[in-house]
């Protein structure tokens, strides 16, 4: 009887290994991928939500930010219906509907995700994106209208 060498049962499990550490690789790069994207969301619905304060304000007298974000999607001061957001948008960071609100006077100036994760951006941002370099957390980029004042003593709800 012949001597078996056993070489393709090694070299098998050599090609396993290789393949096994080559599609754990792949999914954590797509999982940066996501989270890039989701991230990159997170920034346009924040400025979206920060033009839409703005326009609350600017829309009718008294110039006042809105009490809710609800108010955002029917502001029936001065007689007419505007909408200044379309939908209270879903956090693509924190997967939730909830927002937390920066309360200033019982007025809604500025929103922030609640999510406590560490984001993968931490500098170059846009000029509007005041305040997000260096931040640790996602509840620390505050999205608020550009002409809105940065207070001391406001606080974020949740």
């Amino acid at each position: 009887m012949r001597r078996q060498g056993g070489y393709a049962y090694l070299f098998l499990l050599f090609t396993l290994a290789l393949l096994s550490i080559a599609a754990l690789a792949l999914a954590h790069l797509d999982h940066l991928a996501v989270r890039r994207a989701d991230e990159a969301e997170l920034r346009r619905i924040g400025a979206e939500y920060g033009r839409a304060l703005a326009a609350y304000h600017d829309a009718a007298e008294p110039h006042v930010y809105p009490a809710s974000l609800d108010a955002l999607l029917s502001d029936r001061r001065g007689g007419l219906e505007r909408r200044h957001l379309r939908k209270v948008y879903f956090d693509p960071v924190a997967r939730t509907r909830e927002w937390g609100l920066v309360v200033e006077g019982g007025q809604v100036v500025g929103v922030h995700s609640l999510s406590e994760r560490a984001p993968l951006k931490v500098a170059g941002f846009a000029p509007g994106e005041i305040g997000f370099e260096g931040a640790q957390r996602y509840t620390e980029w505050v999205f608020r209208p550009l002409h809105a004042p940065v207070v001391a003593g406001a606080t974020p709800a949740r």
